[in-house]
């Protein structure tokens, strides 16, 4: 009768958060895993561009909490997530390289390096890639080059309001409306770094973008075209897209499927780039990023759910 009562106990404590330490040079990274009592299965969310840490928060006015809403879902369906703070951001500052030393790949490896991590404490023999906006190109990236050792812990990838063109192309339509001629100088030194080539010359109204220390990170990610790397992936995908985004549209995630076939696309009606319901008006979506209490869209974490149980 205890054992029993016991049991129920655990079971209506709920997931159970736990800190954990990924090792790596300079410094360790970390994240937070957060397990079910019942996990068929495991998966790594993979964060955004810029400062954004575990939870899905930033400095920059972002406090949606979608990560962590996204691992709570997640958990009420039975998969165990570890959701990390990049490598430089938040807890794990002390793991960043100089700025000039920064390349996309460093991600790369540390992704792969949690789906080992996180299959390993879950005890399954792999886990998802959960890439959100540019997470979901860390996440691509990943499994290029076949099963190997560095992509054989990753069961699949569930890919969030991630861009299908190369970066390059979302810079140049963000900056259309720039006034002259900085909008042709930005378009010129992007044409330069695409072609691996540094600009030693930045204009100061641009240096924020474009400064030298970090125009080697910049070299390394501007070439990256999310619908090349999706075409020889053989592994099981998952593209959802909101439709009231104001930073990734319905047209790449279709580009992205339209790259994939076998992928399995979800548009979700009225939900924008941080994953909540939002209208298309601008400023009223852009309210929802700063709204911890707002919770996740409808459909979303049920969504990612049923695909990864499903496969």
């Amino acid at each position: 009768m205890f054992s029993l009562a016991a049991a129920l106990a655990v079971l209506a404590a709920g997931p159970v958060s736990t800190e954990i330490a990924l090792p790596a040079q300079p410094a360790p990274l970390h994240g937070t895993l957060l397990t079910p009592s019942d996990a068929s299965a495991a998966a790594v969310i993979l964060p955004g561009s810029g400062p954004t840490d575990r939870d899905g928060n930033s400095p920059m006015g972002v406090a949606a909490g979608t990560y962590r809403l996204l691992a709570e879902g997640l958990a009420q369906q039975g998969i165990a997530t570890v959701r990390i703070d990049k490598r430089g951001i938040a807890a794990s500052a002390a793991a960043g390289p100089a700025e000039a030393d920064l390349r996309f790949d460093a991600y790369v490896a540390d992704a792969r390096a949690w789906a080992a991590e996180a299959a390993s404490r879950a005890g399954l023999p792999c886990a998802w890639l959960i890439g959100h906006s540019e997470g979901a190109l860390v996440a691509l990236k990943a499994v290029q080059g076949g099963p190997n050792a560095d992509t054989d812990k990753i069961c699949g990838l569930v890919l969030l309001s991630g861009a299908g063109r190369p970066a390059g192309a979302v810079l140049r339509e963000q900056m259309a409306a720039v006034p002259e001629p900085m909008k042709t100088q930005a378009f010129s030194i992007l044409t330069e770094l695409e072609a691996g080539r540094a600009v030693a010359d930045t204009p100061p109204a641009l240096a924020a973008l474009f400064r030298p220390s970090v125009q080697p990170y910049l070299m390394s990610w501007l070439p990256l075209d999310p619908a090349a790397l999706i075409a020889p992936y053989d592994g099981p995908v998952f593209i959802g897209q909101g439709t009231t985004d104001l930073q990734v549209g319905v047209a790449d995630a279709q580009a992205l499927a339209a790259a994939d076939p076998r992928a399995t696309l979800k548009l979700w009606d009225g939900v924008n780039h941080v994953l909540k319901t939002a209208p298309a008006a601008r400023a009223a979506n852009l309210a929802t990023y700063a709204d911890p209490a707002l919770p996740l869209a409808p459909g979303v974490a049920e969504n990612v759910a049923a695909f990864i149980k499903a496969h």
